[in-house]
């Protein structure tokens, strides 16, 4: 795919990013894992493509996610959260705010239904999108920044509803591959054009426990986020009552691991051309892979949680009132409704976000079904 050209001065900033990985790859012997990678192009202090200053969200950046497409998602998504606070404590801790749109839509439908949290926590390691999202605020709903606080780790206790939108696909992950029986860890590695390539080693221990529990058939490639997993479980070591709500792109292990998926989901974003080369631009665009929700349910066990639902994003949205949120605009006012239809349509439609994207949730101490997954509600298909 022929992707637009960088400015030099983004030029510049990648080469500077490959210097540091290429150092990296020379202190560790030539090789280092493709989760090290990511840590570095995406999170690398001041280099990163998270950490420095390039837009990354909207029609300027690289992708757009549900809260840019339509504030009709953060003001559905607020049902809920209205019901965890009311179960748990009148507090919202929002990892990876981004722009901060999903953080105005919320902090707006709750005070209109009444359920204005106490503070809305906000963990974002970006200190560029801190800024972003702090200006998005501050311009959308000017008379509750006192409440809102931005921290750089989680709390050592929480009580509320945690809140991830597309968290976990940003997250680090690990590749491996089998060959011939052995189980192999995908890294990086110079090779002899001085470009950075795939380099298969074996793969540790840790990582070839997790990768013998999925029974891959030979020749298969994919990815494995031990990082997820590691949140998750944090994450219910933190929360003492309330619920945790994840959204992101992905599926079940069974269909995740599926023997025609052979060469895994990652996947790269580079103004809004997605493509399948994480050593293009490094430190310019986004490596993703989808999420291993069956990984994620036994994570949330493995830190105390339990699962309270799962279910895709379209029915989620369903369940929670979307339709009723969008028959507030009259549809005879076609000027205002008929962009809101739009978006509805691409929140909720099996071919656009409304399938590929799911909403798990886990909690504690939260003893009433949920309202996202009243219907339609597919736990089951989690079980390993």
């Amino acid at each position: 795919m022929e992707l637009p050209a960088p400015t030099e001065d983004a030029r510049a900033h990648s080469a500077l990013v490959a210097g540091r990985v290429r150092r990296e790859i020379a202190a560790g012997a030539g090789w280092i894992s493709f989760a090290r990678y990511l840590e570095l192009v995406l999170y690398e202090p001041g280099l990163g493509y998270y950490m420095a200053g390039a837009r990354k969200l909207g029609a300027g950046g690289d992708f757009v996610t549900a809260p840019e497409i339509s504030r009709l998602f953060g003001r559905t998504l607020a049902r809920q959260v209205a019901q965890v606070l009311r179960a748990s404590s009148p507090v919202v801790l929002e990892v990876g705010a981004g722009s901060g749109a999903l953080a105005a839509a919320l902090l707006a439908e709750l005070a209109s239904l009444g359920a204005v949290p106490d503070r809305y926590l906000i963990l974002e390691l970006s200190p560029d999108l801190r800024d972003r999202s702090r200006d998005t605020l501050a311009a959308r709903v000017p008379h509750l920044m006192e409440r809102i606080a931005w921290l750089n780790q989680l709390p050592t206790v929480f009580q509320g509803c945690v809140v991830g939108n597309e968290v976990l696909d940003a997250m680090p992950f690990h590749v491996v591959s089998t060959r011939a029986g052995n189980l192999l860890e995908a890294g990086v590695a110079v090779g002899a054009t001085g470009n950075f390539e795939w380099s298969l080693r074996p793969a540790p221990a840790a990582l070839a426990a997790a990768a013998r529990e999925l029974n891959l058939p030979d020749r298969y490639t994919t990815e494995i986020g031990l990082a997820a997993r590691g949140f998750v479980r944090s994450v219910g070591g933190m929360l003492e009552s309330g619920g945790a709500l994840f959204i992101d792109y992905g599926f079940p292990r069974r269909e995740y691991y599926h023997p025609q998926r052979d060469h895994g989901t990652l996947m790269c974003h580079y103004r809004h051309r997605a493509h399948d080369d994480p050593f293009l631009l490094p430190g310019l665009q986004d490596i993703t892979a989808h999420v291993d929700f069956s990984a994620i349910a036994q994570a949330g066990r493995e830190g105390g949680l339990e699962l309270l639902g799962y279910t895709s994003q379209g029915q989620f949205l369903v369940n929670c009132g979307i339709t009723e949120i969008l028959a507030e605009t009259p549809a005879s006012d076609a000027a205002a409704y008929a962009p809101l239809a739009s978006q509805a349509q691409m929140l909720l439609a099996p071919a656009e976000m409304g399938e590929l994207f799911k909403v798990i949730a886990l909690g504690k101490g939260v003893s009433a079904p949920l309202h996202g997954f009243a219907q339609g509600d597919k736990s089951h298909a989690l079980v390993r």
